[in-house]
């Protein structure tokens, strides 16, 4: 099923189940008035939006809207938890080699991992907005999942069944910000402001093969501007699968119902198979010319981002943004 929310006067939005060419829509207010209440309560929830869902694709569902994307929240307005992990390595490797730094082997088998801002998701046509572009405002694809209450010290092989949810996000970096950040020892802050998922979260089976060893193999294609910017493959070089991030988040906390873990920026170590963000085009740039060229997000960019299947049909609905200065 795919399932998604609405924009309303709570904060919350309103819970609907789409149907799968994300054409339609109905309310789910009647088994969950919110995606979080539905997973607070999933699994009395699930079972039921599951029957709603089927319901909708045969065409019987009752009071069915069409689906208007602009009319969209994020899935989650607002998380109790989002940790970002960055598990493809050649984004890693690249960023490091392109300042003569080697990647400590401890990376090779515990992951990195970070505590994101989750107060506040942006809708996945919102714009994103920046007070200068002297920030360095880059967009950066990944992949996401949702867990239902994980236990602490779950095992990765346990983590697997924790998964119920995934989808896209646009993980908005101001890349000029984050050096000085770093530099304290105490992580991120102001270089990473709110972020945006993709119009629809699905459970695993709406991928059918495609969701395997807990990764999505599938490209995730990135836009700027019209023009296609990247599309790796989402399966390949990924160093820690989902279960593995899941367990490495809970090796000392329970995790709650909700609880969004990030892949961190889809990388291949086929570059020709293009970027996942600005920065590591950037590092390729380096890398190959001594220098830079590509410059990072202006004031009137846009992004999209999204994944297709087989059939060239669009998964999660695209993340599709505008970059506009705060307080125009």
């Amino acid at each position: 099923m795919k399932l998604a929310s609405l924009k309303s006067a709570g904060r919350d939005g309103t819970l609907v189940v789409v149907n799968r060419r994300l054409t339609h829509f109905v309310t789910a207010a009647g088994i969950a008035p919110t995606l979080q209440h539905a997973m607070d309560n999933w699994s009395a929830a699930a079972p039921r939006l599951n029957a709603l869902s089927e319901t909708l694709n045969e065409g019987a569902a009752p009071a069915t809207a069409v689906l208007n994307m602009d009319d969209l929240a994020s899935p989650f307005p607002r998380a109790y938890e989002f940790v970002d992990g960055s598990a493809y390595l050649p984004h890693v490797e690249r960023v490091r080699k392109a300042r003569g730094a080697e990647v400590p082997a401890s990376f090779y088998h515990d992951p990195l991992m970070y505590q994101a801002t989750s107060a506040g998701f942006l809708g996945p046509h919102d714009p994103v907005l920046v007070a200068s572009e002297a920030y360095g405002i880059d967009f950066e694809a990944e992949v996401i999942v949702v867990t239902d209450d994980v236990p602490m010290g779950v095992t990765a092989g346990a983590a697997i069944d924790h998964i119920q949810l995934i989808g896209l996000i646009n993980d908005v970096s101001l890349r000029n910000l984050i050096p000085d950040e770093l530099a304290k020892g105490f992580g991120f802050l102001h270089s990473k402001p709110r972020s945006a998922l993709s119009p629809v979260l699905v459970t695993p089976d709406e991928l059918g093969g495609h969701w395997q060893d807990s990764k999505v193999h599938l490209p995730l294609r990135s836009r700027l501007n019209g023009q296609l910017f990247g599309q790796p493959e989402a399966g390949h070089d990924m160093q820690f699968n989902f279960a593995q991030l899941i367990a490495h988040a809970a090796k000392t906390r329970p995790l709650v119902a909700g609880t969004i873990v990030g892949s961190g920026t889809v990388a291949n170590q086929d570059a020709g198979l293009g970027a996942s963000c600005l920065a590591e085009k950037r590092v390729l740039e380096i890398i190959e010319k001594g220098k830079a060229q590509t410059p990072f997000m202006s004031f009137g960019d846009t992004i999209e981002i999204e994944m297709l299947d087989e059939g060239g049909s669009s998964i999660f609905g695209t993340i599709r943004q505008v970059i506009q200065k705060y307080g125009d």
